[in-house]
């Protein structure tokens, strides 16, 4: 019998968030600690790779979103350096290395995910470097350590007995822009 391959997924649960913020704090100070008094340029937002959406689709409805992690990520293919790439456990990562700062993952992104640094140029998305470097320790990522509420998870959604596989199971997600044909492993309880 062959071993299913390991796909890393992020839920946010919208029944359970109460709006607090402790997540997009978490991230900043995990993965942009350089950028803790400071907004991204033109979106007034936090040095965060989580953002705010205001969702009008069957009720009005705020999520903290980030990037989807999409299986058939636009942005992977429109890097023409080869610099967006999927990891071992199926992450979309971005090699530093290779990256011009040409920032066509950032235009080709449906999910308005991505965002440039405004030291180095360079795009910015989930996972951050801290937060991978929380994973391979064996914990979860800053947002989901930090929620409160226990609105977010984060795990191996092909492990039937992940907690993310458990909860997707259990409760009525959704996956945002599905028409865009990404494939996207970011879920939502709705």
């Amino acid at each position: 019998m062959s071993e299913s391959k390991k796909q890393l997924a992020h839920l946010f649960d919208a029944t359970q968030c109460i709006g607090c913020g402790a997540c997009v704090l978490a991230c900043s100070q995990t993965n942009f600690p350089e950028m803790l008094n400071r907004s991204i340029p033109k979106r007034n937002w936090p040095a965060s790779n989580i953002r705010k959406v205001q969702s009008e689709v069957r009720r009005p409805v705020t999520l903290l979103v980030q990037c989807q992690q999409c299986s058939d990520a636009p942005c992977v293919r429109t890097c023409p350096f080869g610099a967006n790439y999927y990891d071992e456990n199926g992450l979309v990562r971005t090699d530093p290395n290779k990256c011009v700062g040409c920032n066509y993952c950032i235009a080709s992104c449906p999910y308005d995910a991505r965002w440039s640094h405004p030291d180095s140029g360079l795009p910015m998305k989930c996972i951050g470097e801290g937060c991978m470097k929380l994973i391979e320790n064996g914990e979860q990522p800053a947002c989901v350590k930090a929620c409160p509420a226990g609105a977010r998870a984060f795990g191996d959604i092909n492990d039937p007995n992940s907690l993310i596989a458990q909860r997707i199971h259990q409760s009525k997600t959704e996956t945002l822009m599905p028409q865009k044909g990404t494939r996207p492993n970011f879920f939502v309880v709705v």
